[in-house]
């Protein structure tokens, strides 16, 4: 007879088609395909393909960069997630908690996706950056109800594991479908009916959203119960500490915005235009020190009043109305985690971040521009550009994710994390020599004998140039991602796991966001080559917070045994 200590194995989880029979054999995983679709397709149209368009119609690659930082929405979503979580819709609560939330997001979506196909970005560019940004923050708004979906409706007949596998199943189909197809359509018809043609499908996904199941809504003041335990700063200090993070993101924000809509409004005769470079030269520092320094700040003061025992309660908090829960819930993503961050690694949190903010800044910087450097600058056609970069270099990520597991099993931890702040360097320079006639690029595909290789399919010299680039690039990347994405794991604390591990990965942005408008303007000012080669120089500083982490990372595994005695 067996113990009620054994556990039944996991079974494992399906890949390939087993996973698509997977998604469509219950209704909560059928549906897990649909939301996972229809969270990809908003974010492969408006951070990449749409910039497509306004390279075609010759939007300088100052102002690209610039409408670029709607990603920003992304990266910032967590600061209106209580919103989301708590708050009931007028007259769609009915159809469910988070789904009212997805069918609102993907009403606005279809909304905004046929305004962009009425707008013309050459006329009325910052109507039609307004329109983009509100599709983002549908968009943004939209992953965050459907991540808590996929939470809730979990059950051991369709576990998380396999609701989350499923969900990436869809995205990846999505990121296809509004990347390659989109340009393969493009150039076929015009990208307003492109974008029409998009809207229709999120209209299908709305269809799935109202046969989707849901969970009904919890009691609210059981949400973060930890707080009101003894010992947990008073409500009112927590208040104050999150008036002060709160006051700081939000004249980050204002300041982006506001910046945001002068460059795109059009511009006063002889007026002197508002330089992007200027701007993150004078606000950058300011900006990433209200979103990341003060918080940090707030946080080890909320650490130091909890060690001595000032303003903190003294029972257990009985309040668990609905401000209060919201105000908690803010609390727990915005002060909480950094507070626990910066207790358990002390002064080494300023090496964290560190790495954190510069790790993707290599490739980060200059992604918005890919699709107006092959299609406006190397003068490749949207059907090999949707080939080489979105159904052949998605096969490359997936390589370079796979050699970033490998190297983790056989290197280690920080190895791997090291060998994935330098490849994208590398990368750069790749990218470099093809913006300037890719001789060297040619001669290792000659000395390898890769051009032959891609010869036998039917690809020239020219297409295994934009191959063997996208080829280092995706392979660099997916590694430098798999690596990163193992860092961020590791460092966060399971007490926190979620909303440490959203906080920090949303940072990963900001500055590789910051810099794409002075990327831009410098790509127009100065050509692709040498901006390339200055962004290779910036992930230098990656490598070199890698290296500093590491160095605190073996020191603390040295103090393990000596604090251990």
């Amino acid at each position: 007879m067996a113990t009620t200590s054994e556990q039944p194995a996991k079974p494992p989880r399906p890949k390939g088609l087993a996973l698509l029979r997977a998604a469509l054999g219950t209704r909560k995983s059928a549906c897990m395909l649909g939301f996972g679709f229809s969270s990809g397709l908003p974010y492969a149209l408006l951070i990449g393909t749409l910039n497509a368009w306004l390279g075609e119609v010759k939007i300088n690659l100052a102002t690209i960069g610039v409408l670029s930082w709607i990603g920003l929405s992304y990266s910032f979503k967590f600061l209106w997630s209580p919103l989301v979580d708590r708050l009931a819709l007028p007259g769609l609560e009915k159809l469910g908690r988070r789904k009212s939330w997805i069918l609102l997001c993907q009403a606005v979506l279809v909304a905004a996706f046929a305004g962009l196909a009425l707008t013309d970005p050459a006329q009325a560019i910052g109507r039609f950056a307004l329109i983009a940004f509100v599709a983002a923050l549908a968009s943004a708004t939209q992953d965050v109800a459907v991540d808590a979906w996929r939470i809730e409706v979990s059950d051991a007949a369709t576990p998380v594991e396999l609701l989350s596998a499923i969900y990436q199943f869809g995205y990846r189909i999505a990121s296809i479908v509004g990347g390659a197809l989109a340009l393969v359509l493009a150039a076929r018809m015009a990208w307003p009916t492109v974008y029409a043609l998009m809207a229709c499908l999120v209209v299908l996904m709305a269809l799935v959203t109202l046969r989707a199941p849901d969970t009904p809504r919890g009691e609210g003041g059981a949400l973060h119960a930890a707080l009101a335990q003894p010992g947990e700063l008073a409500p009112s200090a927590r208040a104050l500490a999150l008036i002060v993070v709160l006051a700081s993101w939000g004249w980050a924000i204002a300041t982006l915005l506001h910046f945001m809509v002068t460059v795109l409004e059009p511009a006063t005769p002889g007026a002197k235009p508002p330089s992007v470079a200027e701007f993150t030269k004078e606000s950058g520092p300011w900006i990433i020190l209200a979103t990341v320094g003060v918080p940090l700040v707030v946080a080890a003061v909320a650490n130091a009043l909890k060690a001595r025992g000032t303003a903190v309660l003294a029972a257990p908090d009985p309040d668990s109305g609905a401000v209060r829960t919201a105000a908690n819930h803010l609390y727990a993503a915005l002060v909480s985690p950094l507070a626990e961050l910066a207790g358990r690694i002390g002064w080494g949190v300023l090496i964290v971040f560190g790495l954190i903010l510069t790790y993707t800044l290599c490739y980060n910087i200059w992604a918005s521009f890919a699709f107006p450097f092959y299609l406006n600058f190397l003068k490749y056609s949207k059907d090999e550009v949707a080939f080489a970069s979105k159904l052949f270099g998605i096969f490359m990520t997936m390589l370079g994710i796979s050699l970033g597991g490998y190297s983790f099993a056989r290197l280690g931890r920080m190895p791997t994390i090291l060998v994935g702040a330098i490849l994208p360097i590398l990368g750069n320079f790749v990218y470099a020599d093809l913006a300037e006639g890719a001789v060297h690029i040619d001669a290792v595909g000659r000395a390898t004998g890769l051009n032959w290789l891609f010869a036998q399919f039917g690809f020239d010299a020219r297409m295994v140039r934009l191959l063997l680039a996208i080829s280092f690039e995706n392979v660099s990347t997916g590694l430098a991602g798999a690596a990163f994405v193992a860092y961020l794991s590791g460092i966060v604390s399971r007490r926190y796991t979620a909303v440490q591990y959203a906080l920090l990965s949303s940072l990963t942005f900001l500055i590789g966001s910051l810099g794409r408008g002075v990327a831009g303007e410098a790509f127009d000012r100065y050509g692709y080559a040498p901006v390339f080669r200055w962004t290779a120089a910036a992930g230098l500083v990656a490598v070199l917070f890698v290296l500093l982490e590491w160095a605190r990372t073996a020191r603390a595994a040295r103090a393990v045994p000596v604090a251990a005695d």
